[in-house]
């Protein structure tokens, strides 16, 4: 098993940034791909970010590009999601994930253990 715990998330003005964190327990984190999904209310779960492991190669979802930044520590067991210029469409909950797989990193079905989340809420 793994556990992961966020942490980071709160409220912030349109324009500003936070950066969220997510510490992993009990299996070998640099042997993991770590994704962020969010989930707005009213609407699913969506991929926001992913940063594989051994290449340590992102993607990032098109409306996030350019303002996030995802990043690992894997002396701290720790991923972090930098996000700035944050927009008011940015408001959610913020969950990390954790994957074996290093090839599709896009899709929640393939990630095997989740956090319990962070609320990121973005005023205008």
């Amino acid at each position: 098993q793994m556990q992961l715990v966020e942490s980071g998330g709160g409220l912030v003005q349109a324009g500003g940034s936070l950066r969220l964190s997510c510490v992993a327990f009990g299996r070998t984190f640099s042997s993991y791909t770590m994704g962020w999904f969010r989930q707005a209310p009213g609407k699913e779960r969506e991929f926001v970010a992913a940063i594989r492991w051994g290449s340590g190669i992102t993607d990032y979802v098109d409306s996030v590009k350019g303002r996030f930044t995802i990043s690992r520590d894997n002396t701290k067991n720790t991923v972090y999601l930098r996000m700035n210029s944050l927009k008011s469409e940015d408001t959610a909950d913020y969950y990390c994930a954790a994957t074996r797989s290093s090839a599709v990193v896009t899709t929640q079905i393939n990630y095997d253990y989740w956090g319990q989340g962070t609320e990121v809420t973005v005023s205008s």
